[in-house]
């Protein structure tokens, strides 16, 4: 076994055991830097009532406090399911290296875990998303981002 396909090996690993103990679906993911796990993480949304609380997100969270950054420069994400929406979008904000994965989402939609219809609705126009996203513009509302950009206190990322 390559030590890539042993990492992959522990990511699966921790899928397994989280359906065995029922804390919620049978996803896994670590992280990895210069061969070390630095992050580990199972899906939890049930256990925990948190949505966010996918295996990649779990993972990324422990591996940025262990680096004590929030990023993921020179690090690998190996997950047991091709990422979702949600983690891909964590995961393109963490910068890893690389991500490796053994199942596919349509292997994920076969048993029920569906996001086909987030790809979907990404690429509709904001009007015609079936959930209701509308501006809604006050006084000041880009008080935030004119404060951002004249701040010295900010960390670009």
């Amino acid at each position: 076994m390559t030590k890539q396909e042993s990492l992959m090996a522990h990511a699966i690993q921790l899928a397994k055991e989280n359906v065995d103990t029922g804390h919620g679906g049978p996803f896994g993911a670590i992280v990895v830097k210069d061969g070390e796990i630095i992050g580990r993480g199972s899906n939890e949304v049930t256990a925990s009532n948190d949505p966010t609380a996918h295996a990649e997100v779990q993972a990324i969270r422990e591996a940025c406090q262990h680096l004590e950054s929030f990023q993921l420069t020179g690090c690998e994400i190996y997950t047991s399911c091709e990422p979702c929406p949600m983690c891909i979008g964590a995961i393109y904000w963490a910068r890893p290296d690389a991500v490796y994965y053994a199942c596919t989402k349509e292997e994920a939609a076969a048993i029920g875990f569906d996001d086909q219809f987030i790809y979907e609705e990404l690429g509709q126009p904001i009007e015609e998303r079936s959930l209701k996203m509308k501006k809604l513009v006050i006084d000041k509302s880009k008080e935030p981002f004119e404060n951002w950009t004249t701040s010295s206190k900010k960390i670009i990322y």
